[in-house]
Order: structure tokens, then C-alpha cells, then sequence
């Protein structure tokens, strides 16, 4: 059989073998014709392949999960219409927490609770306001699955993060497999897990690497903080929480009617209850409280000093606040100036 091309058509020249009916010519045509079709969609998929890959951001390839997880942290290729990535939400300019009371999730929805410094997050047993995660990993699966926060699903995030060619390929050099839901949150986990601090002014101090480092009034506000202030009866260990559940009166049931931990537990002991946050850089984490309702360190303080001022009807507050602390203006000064002190240096050093 001969081929020829002519005037756009693929022509064959043979001649049927005795009894063989014309019509498996026109057989032949057709599967060469498929053939052709079938080289041209291949050849059209390996362009649009390649058109994709070369419009994505070049990544550094990370060689650990954890600078992988870095990478996830700050693209917003985790939320829905790649909107909004996590570092929207925790700065690393303000330890990794919010500068507003309230972030804003995918289409601007705006959030329902302040969010927290992502910091030193390590030793933690419980993660968010109520406590509702136990593990960091089951932390990381909440903001992208929620559907005011990043509203997507993780096994959508999965094959988003396949179909792009780098984000494949990392996930399989470091995992030996491509992005599922178990790799992509253990990640993102042990990433923020090297999210530590500990060369603040304070820690100088009590190491005796230089002891000239806490001021004076720093070194007092320490006292108040240790008695006259009861901070110490809820911020204690290494970073400054016992990683209990407190109210501390923020809970009216009317204009301030966030229930805290009551929400997980169902327990009414819990009403108003929200997990005690670590102190470390907080000097650089405002505004305060689970509602963001203290715009200043100042403010947070002459709270405890006097809860009923602010807050004069709450419900289930804490015994620990059922008087006046008594503050001065210059304790409250010193207090401050102890808060301060535990700023880690990456924040105050340029």
C-alpha cells in the first residue's frame, strides 16, 4: 500500500486482495487518522505541561520537612482559590500572631477570635483559645479546613500541590511520595516547631550570660509579677504558661458571649474558660485576649488591676480576680517593663 498527501487528506493507493470487501480500507484510514489525533493531544499536553511549570514561582527546594513546611506556611497555594496563606494570619514581624483583633479568611470573611502567636508552640498540649487540638499537626488541619479562615479541603490542598510540578517533586524527594493529608500538616508542624525563642533580655539574665541586659525596673516589674501581680499563678515554666484553661471574666453571656472551652468540653465549668497563652514576645503580639479587646500591653494590665471597671457583670470569672490588685502607676510601669523583657532579640535587634 502506498501513502500520498493531497489537498489536506491522507490518500491510499491499493489495490483489495481478491474477496476482500473495499470497506477495510476505509478501516485503515481511520485508525491511522486516530493515530495522528493521538500524537497531536500528546503533544499538546506535554506544551500545556510545560506553559504550567514555566509560570510557577521558582521555589527553593527544601532539603528537610521543615523547610518544606516554610514554604507551605507563606503560599497561599493552601487555601481556597489561593487567596490567603497562613502567614496572612500570624506575621512573622509580630511572632507570628495577628496586628488586627480579628484576620480575615478567603473572600475577606473576617475571623471570629484574635489569632495567636504561632511561637514556641513546641511544648504546647492543647492549640487554639478552647483547646480544641491536642497535636500541632491536628492544629495545621483546622485555619485550612475551616470555611471562614482558608476553606479548603486537604485532600483538595493534596492535588493541588501535585499538580504543581515543584511542590511534587519536593514532596516526593522528602517523603518518598507525593502530598496527602498526613504529609502536608506534618509539614507544616514541624516547621512551626522551629519557631522557638529564648535570647530575650530575661533569659540573659537568668542563665548569667549578661545580667546588665534586665533593667532595673524590669527586675522589679519581675517581683510584681512573681506576688503582688498573681501573673505567676497562671504564667509559669519556660514560656511563661501552664497551659490551663482560666476565666478571667471576659464571658457576660450578652455583648462578650464567646464561651471559650465550653464549646469543646460542654462542661459548664468551662463557660468562659480560653487557654492560658504563653508570654514570651508578647510585647509585639497586640492586640490581646481571644476577642482582641486590649490594644496595649497598658490596657491588658489595668485590666487585672481592676476587672470590674471593664467588665462589671462577668460570668464564672476566675477567684483568682475577685479583688483589686492594687497597682501603682510606677508597678504597673515595672510590670511592663518585665513583659517587655521577654522579647526575643530578632524583634528588637535590626
Amino acid at each position: 500500500m502506498d501513502i500520498y498527501y493531497t489537498s489536506g487528506a491522507i490518500r491510499f493507493l491499493t489495490t483489495p486482495a481478491a474477496g476482500q470487501p473495499a470497506k477495510s480500507l476505509i478501516f485503515v484510514q481511520l485508525m491511522f487518522c486516530k493515530c495522528i489525533i493521538s500524537i497531536c493531544l500528546l503533544l499538546l499536553l506535554i506544551q500545556c505541561g510545560r506553559q504550567a511549570a514555566s509560570s510557577e514561582k521558582p521555589l527553593k527546594p527544601p532539603a528537610t520537612s521543615e523547610e518544606l513546611g516554610e514554604l507551605l506556611f507563606f503560599d497561599s497555594i493552601l487555601s481556597r482559590g489561593n487567596q490567603v496563606s497562613c502567614a496572612s494570619c500570624h506575621k512573622p514581624e509580630h511572632a507570628f500572631a495577628d496586628n488586627v483583633a480579628l484576620s480575615f479568611g478567603v473572600d475577606s470573611t473576617m475571623g471570629l477570635r484574635n489569632a495567636p502567636s504561632a511561637m514556641n508552640q513546641g511544648s504546647r498540649n492543647f492549640f487554639f483559645h478552647d483547646g480544641r487540638a491536642e497535636s500541632l499537626e491536628e492544629q495545621a488541619t483546622g485555619p485550612m479546613e475551616n470555611p471562614i479562615e482558608m476553606d479548603a479541603q486537604l485532600t483538595e490542598v493534596a492535588q493541588k500541590l501535585n499538580a504543581h510540578s515543584q511542590y511534587r517533586t519536593f514532596f516526593i524527594k522528602i517523603f518518598g511520595r507525593p502530598a496527602d493529608r498526613e504529609n502536608i500538616v506534618k509539614a507544616l508542624a514541624d516547621y512551626e516547631r522551629t519557631l522557638e525563642t529564648s535570647h530575650t533580655p530575661f533569659d540573659d539574665y537568668m542563665n548569667g550570660k549578661d545580667t546588665m541586659r534586665l533593667s532595673v525596673a524590669a527586675k522589679r516589674g519581675r517581683e510584681i509579677f512573681n506576688v503582688k501581680g498573681k501573673c505567676f499563678d497562671c504564667h509559669f515554666g519556660p514560656d511563661f504558661t501552664g497551659d490551663q484553661f482560666r476565666n478571667i471574666g471576659l464571658f457576660n453571656g450578652r455583648d462578650l458571649n464567646d464561651s471559650g472551652r465550653y464549646v469543646v468540653t460542654r462542661n459548664a465549668r468551662d463557660l468562659g474558660r480560653f487557654k492560658v497563652p504563653g508570654l514570651r514576645n508578647v510585647s509585639v503580639t497586640a492586640p490581646y485576649m481571644h476577642n482582641g479587646m486590649f490594644a496595649t500591653l497598658r490596657e491588658v494590665i489595668n485590666y487585672y488591676n481592676e476587672p470590674d471597671h471593664v467588665v462589671p457583670n462577668a460570668l464564672n470569672r476566675d477567684t483568682l480576680l475577685a479583688r483589686p490588685l492594687h497597682l501603682t502607676d510606677a508597678e504597673k510601669s515595672d510590670l511592663e517593663a518585665f513583659l517587655e523583657a521577654l522579647t526575643d532579640d530578632r524583634f528588637t535587634k535590626k
